[in-house]
């Protein structure tokens, strides 16, 4: 498998877009921010004081 170049993720999301990408379309239509504040919760993320990787955003 070769390496992606520069432009393949670019030039393959407006593909996707040409074709009707569904995924767009449900963000269009849901605000998943409203899901943020129970995510965080329920999550319980670490402070950060010991180091580490940070957190992936929970709305990803």
């Amino acid at each position: 498998m070769k390496q992606a170049g520069f432009f393949d993720v670019e030039e393959r999301l407006a593909r996707l877009s040409g074709l009707g990408d569904q995924l767009e379309a449900f963000s269009r239509t849901v605000d998943f921010e409203v899901f943020r504040p129970e995510l965080d919760k329920a999550l319980a993320y670490s402070d950060g004081s010991k180091g580490g990787r940070p957190p992936f955003d929970p709305v990803l």
